[in-house]
């Protein structure tokens, strides 16, 4: 086992304070969009969104039925609880802590801040748009190496055990979540949210690539500083070859990994930190055979 001394310890330090920094960035503005996307089209457009918060709104609407007035921030928040729970336990403790400052900022920024907003008449519009900035809200957070909580605990939790995407089965659920509503409120509004989520949808399947891999080639002097450095914070395994520079003729290392994509920027990052001149190369990864350390959620 490799340990980091010295300089190479403050080097690993450093770069968990930046992605923990990096990753509370990326919370609160998914916080701050998905706030917006839910009062300036979901509620506008007499829309519902999927998972919890769809669930949540559904619940609001329901109680608005009987007399009652059950806010959506208090019952995001109650139903996100014990999944969060579960989460912390079985995924990861620093996932769900930062997932539920998204929720719990979202759920805040819902009750007390009023967007007051109206950016098109069209409902089609506000479908369209709203569905897009909706999944461009959980990509933020999945960025941050958080989720919006909810549905999103459990569609990771099964993603990172199988290292395959469900988010279409999620959508699947979601519409039998948009069927009770359509049953309740309306056909015409339930296929409406249904575009709104497919358009969600859409844009976290194109974008979230965590499951996507990528092999990296990287030419260095400095071989053993970062290999030491790339292990431990990665925990990857990593190749290395004697090679010579057939312009400056000088001794060489050629190093080859394979990681997530998800990871492609973090590594490089890391790397460079160590060697300025280093070269790396990027191939994507058609298929990988062999034992595959794959990061947990946090």
């Amino acid at each position: 086992m490799n340990v980091l001394k010295g300089d190479d310890s403050m080097r690993y330090h450093d770069i968990e304070i930046k992605k923990l920094l990096k990753s509370l960035i990326f919370v609160a503005i998914s916080a701050v969009l998905q706030s917006f996307v839910i009062q300036t089209f979901v509620r506008q457009a007499g829309l519902l969104s999927g998972g919890f918060t769809g669930l949540s709104i559904l619940i609001e609407r329901i109680t608005d039925l009987v007399g009652l007035n059950i806010s959506v921030s208090f019952v995001l928040v109650c139903l996100n609880i014990p999944v969060a729970l579960l989460s912390y336990r079985h995924i990861s403790s620093k996932f769900t802590i930062l997932s539920l400052i998204q929720v719990l900022l979202m759920s805040f920024l819902l009750q007390f801040v009023n967007y007051n907003v109206a950016l098109f008449d069209e409902l089609f519009l506000n479908v369209i748009f709203g569905g897009v900035l909706n999944g461009v809200a959980v990509l933020f957070a999945l960025r941050g190496n958080a989720s919006t909580g909810g549905m999103d605990f459990i569609s990771l939790y099964v993603s990172n055990k199988t290292g395959k995407s469900i988010w279409n089965y999620v959508f699947i659920g979601n519409c039998v979540l948009l069927v009770i509503f359509g049953f309740i409120f309306g056909w015409d509004y339930a296929g409406y949210s249904i575009i709104f989520q497919y358009c969600s949808t859409n844009i976290i399947s194109a974008f979230h690539q965590r499951y996507d891999q990528v092999t990296l080639q990287i030419t260095t002097k400095h071989a053993k500083e970062v290999i030491d450095i790339y292990v431990k914070t990665f925990r990857h395994g990593i190749s290395c070859v004697d090679a010579i520079g057939g312009y400056s003729g000088q001794k060489m290392y050629v190093l080859h990994t394979v990681i997530s994509s998800y990871e492609e920027q973090d590594v490089v990052n890391c790397i460079r930190n160590i060697d300025s001149k280093v070269i790396i190369n990027v191939f994507k990864t058609i298929n990988f055979y062999g034992g595959f350390y794959r990061p947990p959620l946090d």
